[in-house]
């Protein structure tokens, strides 16, 4: 609380000093003015430094005109000397007073950034944006010349050579109320409304266009509106910024026209551009070393399936427990079918030698009810724990029953990693958890990347299906990035308990997930989205008749998993292959399925060590 009071008294003490720095200099600086201008001629013009005026000196003594006129100008007379000078002075110090105002203003903002960084604890990062030799102000002309340079990089007036059809940007066709994506792809939605941020960038690029149109017209009839907006194309170019490309009804050019304009005016195209800033530094953040980083509590929910859980200890051994070193597991096991196998392949671990194993680091935890995934996410995070923490716990535990006084177990944050059995992780995914969770700032949520079933992808070659680790290869023939799950996630205890956890009257397949993220988006917390080549779902046969306890699957739940069922399989292709084998078969040589050998592709990210190395 003394922190608190003491930080704001600081920054109000800070704001109040260079306000009145600010005023005391306007206050001088006005004075000064009225001062030089009440002033008698005769009394301060020797104490004025003489302006620099060409054939004229009123430095010396007897302030004499200069002896030597051009013949076409007349000798000026004493008060228009005097003025001019006067004039002079008055704009050097005006000058001079903008320059200063301009500085001061620039430290305030700079002790406000420096003060807002303080207050918001951010020890170890460094904003470079106070660096002025890092990031140089700019004039208004040099920011006028570098967006002109930005418009005219563009493929805007010209077309550009590029090295092959895969570097060709596409545009995206919309309408007032319509986007056709060109990046979405195969499976994925060929029209979407737009919302959000998309939504504001077009709208400020209609309005753009409009005030283009309407600027020098007055007359209400003749001016643009939304309702005469038709159709658009924009882009983003990484390096110059988004181009959009509008199309109007045209109007009327003149009263006698018809007021019921359309395409016997024509059509009007306004092409419009944001174009990129140049690059600014922001911050700069020392993150902690191999000793210091953050302890990871994995929260597994598990029902069966313990031929799948073995394998899943196995490569946490490998990747969590001997290389990480900073990874705890809770397993949270459901029913009585399969616990005692269960408990029988963490004990494995803890008696194995040299395996890193022990009852700090490993733990399950037995529920006799049905499987509910968001159930057993919450009891693991409620029961994750710090070891360092227990011992300093136990310690006060002590004193307080020593002393007859009530003690109260605190909470100390953890970060939590939701995990399914189904999944294999790096070391560098772990690094990436970390880097990209911070409690209530930002929470991480990883596009996994899921593999097909391998007896499609490997048998359609005619080869052997190889082991699990050599599967590992991230291609559009060996997998898809699953961007419709949400399962897999990196966050704070205290984050996942103030949006009060997942929906746990869900039983059975998916949805709870889905819930927690939509918590996330709309509570105000930075959602980190993105693909990680460091964590990869592997193929399982999906069932979608009902959950582990035989409760029956809601209609949207049974839509969903099917969906996911058919997507997990196999590509396009190879499910084409599949279901025209028949053909095929009638139209091949004796080669049973005359497919071409699925290749690496040069963008393919194989690594047969993933497991020893920790991976990307």
């Amino acid at each position: 609380m003394k922190k608190l009071l003491g930080t704001r008294f600081f920054t109000r003490l800070l704001l109040l000093v260079c306000s009145l720095s600010l005023v005391s200099i306007l206050l001088l600086s006005k004075c000064s003015l009225e001062s030089l201008k009440s002033s008698n001629p005769e009394d301060s013009i020797d104490d004025l430094p003489a302006p620099d005026l060409p054939g004229l000196d009123l430095a010396s003594p007897n302030r004499n005109l200069p002896s030597k006129l051009p013949q076409h100008e007349s000798p000026p007379a004493s008060a228009s000397e005097f003025s001019a000078s006067l004039h002079l002075l008055l704009q050097q110090r005006e000058e001079e007073n903008r320059i200063e105002v301009d500085r001061l203003t620039a430290e305030i903002k700079n002790l406000k950034l420096q003060l807002f960084q303080y207050t918001n604890g951010y020890p170890n990062r460094h904003s470079i944006l106070t660096d002025s030799s890092q990031n140089p102000t700019l004039t208004n002309a040099e920011y006028a010349s570098y967006i002109k340079k930005q418009v005219m990089q563009a493929e805007i007036f010209h077309g550009t050579p590029l090295n092959n059809e895969y570097e060709l940007i596409p545009f995206n066709h919309f309408t007032y109320s319509r986007v056709y994506p060109s990046d979405l792809g195969l499976g994925k939605r060929v029209v979407e409304k737009p919302i959000g941020y998309k939504r504001k960038d077009l709208l400020e690029a209609l309005v753009k266009g409009l005030d283009t149109l309407n600027k020098n017209v007055t007359e209400k009839i003749r001016k643009y509106t939304l309702d005469d907006f038709i159709e658009g194309l924009y882009r983003i170019e990484p390096t110059t910024g988004t181009q959009f490309e509008l199309y109007f009804k045209s109007k009327p050019v003149n009263k006698t026209s018809s007021a019921e304009h359309g395409p016997v005016n024509g059509f009007t195209k306004i092409v419009v551009m944001r174009p990129f800033a140049p690059l600014q530094t922001i911050t700069s953040e020392n993150l902690p070393g191999p000793k210091d980083k953050e302890l990871i509590h994995i929260i597994l929910p598990l029902s069966g399936r313990t031929a799948t859980f073995q394998n899943f200890m196995d490569k946490f051994v490998k990747i969590g427990l001997k290389n990480d070193r900073r990874v705890h597991l809770t397993v949270v096991y459901f029913g009585e079918e399969g616990l005692a196998e269960a408990r029988s392949i963490m004990s494995r671990v803890l008696m194995t030698k040299n395996s890193g194993g022990n009852s700090n680091n490993l733990r399950l935890l037995a529920l006799n009810e049905t499987f509910s995934r968001g159930k057993g996410l919450r009891v693991g995070a409620e029961r994750a724990f710090d070891p360092d923490q227990s011992k300093t716990l136990q310690k006060e535990q002590k004193s307080a029953k020593s002393s007859e006084k009530s003690f109260k177990v605190p909470q100390k944050d953890v970060l939590l990693f939701m995990c399914d059995v189904d999944i294999v992780f790096s070391a560098r995914f772990l690094d990436r958890c970390r880097w990209n969770t911070k409690p209530g700032k930002k929470v991480y949520y990883p596009v996994v990347f899921s593999l097909y079933n391998p007896h499609v992808v490997y048998t359609l070659q005619g080869k052997e299906v190889p082991s699990e680790n050599e599967q590992l290869v991230i291609s559009r023939d060996t997998g898809f990035w699953r961007d419709f799950g949400y399962g897999m996630t990196c966050q704070y205890r205290s984050d996942f308990l103030k949006v009060k956890g997942f929906d746990e009257d869900i039983v059975g397949w998916g949805g709870e997930d889905v819930m927690l993220y939509r918590k996330y988006v709309t509570s105000g917390v930075k959602v980190i989205r993105g693909t990680d080549p460091g964590i990869f779902h592997i193929w399982h046969p999906k069932v979608c008749s009902g959950g582990p306890g035989g409760q029956k699957l809601s209609a949207d739940q049974y839509r969903a998993c099917i969906r996911s069922r058919a997507l997990n399989e196999a590509s396009h292709a190879q499910l084409g292959f599949l279901a025209f084998r028949d053909d095929i078969a009638a139209n091949s040589s004796p080669v049973k399925y005359p497919v071409h050998p699925l290749k690496p592709m040069k963008s393919s990210f194989r690594n047969k060590n993933f497991m020893k190395s920790g991976g990307k």
